[in-house]
């Protein structure tokens, strides 16, 4: 970047642009793929993946500030692990209200009575740090950039 210029160059709003797209495209080629489950699997948290960072298509402009790509991209990261915490609360809240309770006398049900509630999982728990840290880099980005 010479000295007068601020933000991406119109190469860096192009590699963005392509590193967006081509993501996208990598994780259909892996879902269709007949050769594996585990690269179907990759695929299918790719696609969510691109998805979301599909969102910062619009920012990949000569001339916007990478420091504005990244901001955008936490909010959405951050965006995402709230709807994850939402999903998992809807989800166990939907079984204790309509569906029938385990089975104590069977092996199944005794397993599922003696896991911990959702809200003590530690995938939870990482999902709401993560969320957590972002909203907490986010302000201060903003706040030193004032």
């Amino acid at each position: 970047m010479s000295g007068g210029q601020q933000g991406m160059t119109r190469e860096g709003a192009l590699r963005l642009e392509f590193f967006i797209i081509g993501l996208g495209l990598f994780a259909l080629i892996l879902i269709f793929q007949p050769f594996s489950l585990t690269l179907f699997a990759v695929g299918s948290v790719l696609v969510v993946l691109a998805g979301l960072i599909n969102n910062l298509l619009p920012m990949a402009q000569p001339g916007v500030k990478v420091r504005s790509v990244i901001t955008i991209g936490m909010v959405v990261a951050m965006i995402f692990c709230i709807v994850i915490l939402i999903s998992i609360a809807a989800a166990h809240y939907y079984g204790v209200f309509f569906l029938n309770p385990p089975d104590p006398n069977t092996t199944t049900g005794k397993i599922q009575l003696n896991t911990p509630p959702f809200y003590m999982q530690p995938f939870v728990w990482s999902v709401a740090a993560v969320a957590l840290v972002l909203a907490v880099l986010i302000a201060a980005m903003q706040k030193s950039k004032t």
